[in-house]
């Protein structure tokens, strides 16, 4: 029986089998949710679904697209944003 820490679902199980032939089980915690845009909640391209530990050690340009509002907006919602932001600074 795992020790009590172990006894949750909150870690992911993995099976593993050691060169010796015995099959052991790993713990290691669970992936977080896709990253969501703010406005539709749809899934965002080209944002890493990995724990901050794994994030930290990307490069910038590998955790979130190179654009304006990149990692917070997706692409169609961008581009609404950025010509609602025009229409209000220059009025016709």
């Amino acid at each position: 029986m795992p020790r009590p820490s172990r006894r949750t679902h909150s870690l992911r199980r993995i099976y593993v089998k050691t060169p010796g032939g015995r099959t052991v089980i790993h713990y290691e915690k669970r992936k977080p949710d896709y990253a969501k845009c703010a406005i539709c909640k749809k899934p965002l391209n080209a944002v890493p679904r990995e724990r901050a530990s794994k994030l930290r050690r990307l490069p910038k340009s590998r955790k979130r697209p190179n654009r304006p509002f990149g990692g917070t907006l997706c692409s169609s919602c961008m581009r609404e944003e950025i010509k609602a932001r025009v229409r209000k600074e220059f009025p016709i």
